[in-house]
C-alpha cells in the first residue's frame, strides 16, 4: 500500500506518524553530530599532534581553521545549491561520503600539509551538512514540532562535541602513545558509515517535490506525519507560494535583485550567522584544554575537565529545547545575549587571579557559564531561525550564503584567537568579546523577526505583506515631500 493512500479521522495524524518523525530527525542529524565530533575532537588531539607532527604555533591554527575556512564555508556556499539541486536527502548522503572519507584522511595523515588538506575536505562536508540537514528538518516538521525538531540538531552538534571529549580523555588514560590522535580523529567514520546508511531509507523533503511540480510525490511524503486536513492546508499553501514566486526559485540570484524584501531577510540570516560565532563559543570548544594547562592543569587533567564544558553544551541545549516549546525566539536571543556578556566580564576578570589549579577550576566553572548561555538560549535559536526565516525560492542559497558567513566568522576568531590572547592577555581578549556582544543584543533586538508557531508558507507570505507596507509607506513619504 503507498503511503498516499492512507486515510485518517479527520483531524487525526497517521498511526506512527510520531516514530516516522522521531526516525528521520534521528539519522538526518547524525550530521550534526558528526559536525559536532569533528570540531570538538582537535581540541584534544591538538595536545598529542603539534609534538608528532613538530607543529609551529602557526601551523597549529591552520589544522583548527582549515576545517571551518575555507572546507566548512565553501562548504556551506556550494551545500545550498546542492541541496536545492540534487534534494535535501541526497545531498545529506553526499555529506556522509565526504565525512567518512575525511576522517580517514585526519587519521592517516603523515605530516601538516596532508592533515591541512583532509581537515578542508571534511570540513566541505561539514559545512553542507550544516545547510541541508536544518533544511530538511523544517521542511519535513509539521509546524507545531518544527522547533523542536530543527533544534535536535544543535543538540547532535554538542552532543557530538561531548562525545569528542570525552572520548578523548578515555583515549588519552588508556593509551599512552603520541599517536593516540590519529585514533581520536579516525572514530569519526563510524556515525558517517551509519548516517549513509540510515539516509537511504528516508524520503525526500517534500517542498523540494513541490517545487518542482512533484505534488504527488509531496503529498505522499506529507501523509506521513499529518492529518488529512493538515495536508490538503499545506499542500494548497506550497502550492499557492510556488505559484506567487513564479520561476523565482530557478532563479534565486535574479529574485534576491529584484526583491527587496528577499534581501532584507539574507541580511538578518548574516547577521544572526555573524553574531552566534561572535559570542566567541568555538574559542572554548577549540582552545579550552590548551587554555586550562596554560593555567597549571596538566594534559590528561585538563582534558578530563573539558568534559564539564561538553556536558553543560548538552545541558543547557535540552533546556533551551523545552524553553523553544513556550518562550518566543527573540526572548530566548535576548535572554542569552545578556547572560553572555555577564559571563564574558566574569571570565576576564578570574584571568587577573595568579595561577594555580584552584583558578584552573575557577576559570573552567566560568566558562561554563559562559557555554551555558550560548548554548541554551543561542545556538538552539540560532539554527532554527536561519531555517525558517528564508522565503522557498532562495531558501537554499540564501541558507548556503549564511552559514559560509557563520564558518567565514568562526574561521576568523578560531585563527586569531591564540595571536590575540598572546598580544593583549586573556582579560582583554574576553573583554573585548564581551562589549562585541553587547552589539550583538543590539542587532537582536533592533532587526529579528519573531517566527514562533507559523508555518514556513505563514511566515513567507508575512514577511512579503510587511515590504510591501513599508515600501508604499516610505513612497507615501516620499511624495509627500
Amino acid at each position: 500500500m503507498s503511503h498516499a493512500s492512507i486515510t485518517t479521522p479527520a483531524g487525526q495524524r497517521p498511526p506512527g506518524f510520531k516514530g516516522f518523525l522521531t526516525r528521520l530527525t534521528v539519522i538526518s542529524t547524525l550530521g550534526g553530530l558528526l559536525f559536532g565530533y569533528d570540531t570538538g575532537v582537535i581540541s584534544g588531539a591538538l595536545l598529542y599532534m603539534r609534538d608528532d607532527l613538530a607543529m609551529s604555533t602557526s601551523e597549529e591554527a591552520w589544522v583548527v581553521s582549515s576545517l571551518l575556512f575555507p572546507g566548512a564555508a565553501f562548504g556551506a556556499l556550494l551545500g545550498g545549491r546542492i541541496a536545492d539541486a540534487l534534494g535535501r536527502k541526497r545531498s545529506l548522503l553526499v555529506c556522509a561520503a565526504i565525512f567518512l572519507i575525511g576522517a580517514i584522511g585526519c587519521a592517516v595523515a603523515p605530516d601538516v600539509a596532508l592533515m591541512v588538506v583532509a581537515r578542508i575536505f571534511l570540513g566541505f562536508g561539514v559545512g553542507a551538512a550544516a545547510v541541508a540537514c536544518p533544511l530538511y528538518l523544517a521542511e519535513m516538521a509539521p509546524a507545531d514540532r518544527r522547533g523542536r525538531m530543527v533544534t535536535i540538531n544543535e543538540l547532535m552538534i554538542v552532543t557530538g562535541q561531548l562525545l569528542a571529549f570525552a572520548i578523548n580523555a578515555l583515549l588519552a588514560v588508556v593509551i599512552s602513545d603520541t599517536h593516540v590522535w590519529r585514533i581520536m580523529l579516525g572514530v569519526a567514520s563510524i556515525p558517517a558509515i551509519i548516517l549513509l546508511i540510515g539516509m537511504l531509507v528516508l524520503p525526500e523533503s517534500p517542498r523540494w517535490f513541490a517545487a518542482r511540480g512533484r505534488l504527488d510525490e509531496a503529498r505522499r511524503v506529507l501523509s506521513r506525519s499529518r492529518s488529512t486536513e493538515e495536508l490538503e492546508a499545506e499542500i494548497a499553501e506550497i502550492v499557492q507560494t510556488t505559484e506567487v514566486e513564479g520561476n523565482a526559485r530557478r532563479h534565486a540570484w535574479r529574485a534576491l535583485r529584484e526583491n527587496r524584501w528577499m534581501r532584507r531577510l539574507l541580511y538578518i540570516g548574516f547577521g544572526l550567522a555573524a553574531v552566534q560565532q561572535a559570542t566567541g563559543i568555538n574559542t572554548v570548544n577549540y582552545y579550552a584544554p590548551s587554555i586550562l594547562t596554560q593555567t597549571g592543569l596538566g594534559d590528561q587533567a585538563a582534558l578530563i575537565a573539558t568534559i564539564g564544558i561538553g556536558l553543560t553544551s548538552v545541558t543547557m541545549t535540552i533546556v533551551g529545547i523545552w524553553l523553544l516549546g513556550f518562550v518566543g525566539r527573540r526572548k530566548m536571543l535576548m535572554i542569552g545575549f545578556s547572560g553572555v556578556v555577564g559571563a564574558q566580564v566574569v571570565l576576564s576578570l578570574v584571568f587577573l587571579l595568579p595561577p594555580s589549579d584552584a583558578v584552573s577550576y575557577v576559570i573552567l566553572a566560568a566558562m561554563m557559564l559562559f557555554v551555558a548561555f550560548v548554548q541554551g538560549f543561542i545556538g538552539t535559536v540560532v539554527w532554527l531561525l536561519l531555517s525558517e526565516i528564508f522565503p522557498l525560492a532562495i531558501r537554499g542559497l540564501a541558507m548556503g550564503l549564511a552559514v559560509f558567513v557563520l564558518w567565514t566568522v568562526n574561521a576568523s576568531i578560531s585563527y586569531v584567537f591564540p595571536i590575540i590572547v598572546e598580544g593583549i592577555g586573556s582579560t582583554m581578549t574576553f573583554a573585548l568579546f564581551a562589549a562585541v556582544n553587547v552589539a550583538s543584543l543590539a542587532f537582536v533586538i533592533r532587526a529579528v523577526p519573531e517566527t514562533k508557531g507559523r508555518s514556513l508558507e505563514t511566515l513567507e507570505t508575512d514577511f512579503r505583506t510587511q515590504s510591501i507596507r513599508t515600501l508604499t509607506r516610505r513612497e507615501r513619504l516620499t511624495g509627500a515631500r
